[in-house]
């Protein structure tokens, strides 16, 4: 475990039986980690879809395990392969529920319709089987998915901001219709009950004086 390039050597298994001893040696060479099992940064927005690529050659007996801080998500096994949920794997993949795609060929994950919630640390362990031996190994990714410009408002937010502006349109609305009503019902003060204006005082003839 935690091999270093110091452990690069032939190593031998002596197996003693009753009647013969037999040997077999195995020849481990530890090389310098390649750019495609560093770990990796993706940052996306929210909404958009993500793919996580082992960058390796999959072989059929190969068997690959997908982790989201430390919680089991997918797998593949064989021929088989398989995308967790609550019911079947280990609690807390719910949030994926419908949102995952598997690739059995390349082994790669795509999370689509993407949320805050998914940002994380993302591992996957690769067991590669052989004949006569196994080598695991580990590639992560770190994920980030930030909000879409403009869209930091929380609902209750911009139902807050809809309903102000629906009280205002409705306020104006009255404020309207009462000015027209009151145009129409006012009586100009220049005008009598009956609606005609009263007589100029210089068009009334003058009373002779007959004493």
């Amino acid at each position: 475990m935690n091999i270093i390039d110091t452990d690069s050597g032939d190593y031998k298994l002596k197996i003693i039986f009753s009647s013969s001893d037999s040997e077999k040696i195995f020849s481990v060479s530890v090389r310098g980690v390649s750019a495609a099992e560093r770990d990796e940064v993706k940052t996306v927005e929210e909404g958009e879809s993500v793919t996580l690529d082992p960058g390796v050659i999959k072989s059929p007996n190969d068997e690959m395990t997908w982790y989201f801080n430390e919680t089991l998500m997918a797998e593949i096994t064989g021929d088989e392969s398989k995308i967790c949920t609550d019911v079947q794997c280990n609690e807390g993949t719910e949030r994926f529920r419908d949102r995952l795609k598997l690739d059995h060929q390349t082994g790669s994950l795509t999370i689509t319709n993407t949320r805050n919630t998914d940002s994380g640390e993302y591992k996957l362990l690769i067991i590669i089987n052989n004949s006569s031996f196994s080598i695991s190994r580990v590639k992560r990714f770190s994920v980030s998915v930030t909000a879409v410009p403009g869209s930091d408002l929380s609902s209750g937010a911009v139902a807050g901001i809809i309903v102000a502006v629906l009280l205002v349109f409705a306020t104006s609305a009255v404020a309207v219709v009462y000015c027209r009503r009151r145009s129409r019902t006012a009586v100009p003060q220049n005008e009598d009950d009956d609606g005609n204006s009263p007589p100029d005082p210089n068009d009334i003839p003058l009373k002779e004086d007959t004493s």
